[in-house]
């Protein structure tokens, strides 16, 4: 009589029922481990077979055994291994206009204020490619917007507004086109000035260092980053973008003093720098010629004048050659 089961009819009989024998004629049955049949075994079986099974997972319903090996053609997730990176792409003044959350270094979503000062942090290359299909009137009307928004930034500047003048800056930046490059350079060296008044030095510093790349050309930003530079003790860096201003325009008196002041200062720099390197490093060599009786007194370095070269004299008693 057949099984009422295609399963178990269809499985081989005597390999079912393989069994050993041990004394007395007694038959034992065999112990074996359960083995997950592979989808290989299953690829001659009948369609009535197939329709008996099902797979363990839920997330699968419906599925054929013979896909199995195959989990994408019929919607299984994919394994982390298996999974590729799709690219986005959006209408680019959609993306310019959008005003999404945005993330902090922690994965938390910031307010409103801090996001939009975020934005204003987008690489420049990156902004003209999300506006390379904006139409020309958008863009017009675009830096009409910004240029109001500068001038209610001014106006906050006069009236000694600074935290509300730096606001107005960034939101015109956010508005302002990139494609506008000395417009926005304007606004990144006015947003300085702000930030300066404010003592938030090294931001201001970023905000020039940006206008001069937007614009080289630009004096302004390059006499305010050489204040700032000047102010946090840059010496080199200022005296640098001071020089940068008189070759642009030799009629900028600042630069000039600057340009005459400013080597004397970098060489005491210097030398007081040299002083406190040689201090420590003669209470280093004291450290470890200690343990022998000796000090750095004990080594004299005299220079050939006619040479220029160095030489070190061992004195057994220094004291002694006072």
């Amino acid at each position: 009589m057949p099984s009422a089961c295609p399963l178990a009819h269809w499985l081989s009989v005597p390999e079912a029922a393989r069994s050993c024998r041990g004394r007395g004629g007694r038959r034992k049955p065999e112990v074996r481990l359960a083995q997950e049949p592979s989808m290989e075994e299953f690829k001659d079986a009948p369609d009535e077979l197939l329709n008996h099974l099902k797979l363990s997972d839920q997330n699968c319903p419906g599925t054929d055994p013979r896909d199995a090996q195959h989990p994408q053609s019929f919607g299984c997730a994919p394994s982390p291994g298996q999974q590729h990176t799709e690219e986005c792409f959006h209408d680019c003044q959609d993306s310019f206009e959008a005003k999404g959350a945005v993330l902090d270094d922690e994965g938390n979503v910031q307010h409103d204020e801090s996001s939009s000062k975020k934005q204003t942090e987008l690489d420049e290359e990156y902004l003209l490619e999300l506006e390379k299909d904006m139409p020309e009137e958008e863009k017009q009307k675009r830096r009409k917007e910004s240029t109001g928004l500068k001038e209610k930034g001014n106006e906050h500047f006069k009236k000694g507004d600074y935290g509300e003048a730096e606001d107005s800056y960034t939101k015109a930046l956010q508005v302002c086109p990139a494609c506008f490059q000395k417009d926005r350079a304007v606004l990144f060296s006015n947003r300085a000035a702000a930030k300066m008044k404010q003592d938030k030095t090294e931001a201001a510093l970023s905000d020039c260092t940006k206008a001069v790349e937007l614009d080289p050309h630009y004096i302004r930003a390059l006499l305010r980053r050489a204040e700032l530079y000047e102010k946090t003790e840059k010496l080199d860096e200022a005296l640098e973008d001071y020089k940068a201003v008189l070759e642009k325009d030799p009629s900028v008196h600042q630069a000039r003093e600057a340009c005459m002041r400013l080597p004397q200062q970098i060489e005491e720099r210097n030398e007081k720098l040299k002083k406190e390197m040689l201090g420590k490093l003669k209470d280093l060599g004291n450290l470890v010629l200690r343990p022998f009786g000796l000090s750095t007194e004990n080594f004299q370095i005299k220079q050939d004048s006619s040479t220029g070269s160095y030489s070190i004299n061992f004195v057994q008693n220094p004291n002694n050659n006072r």
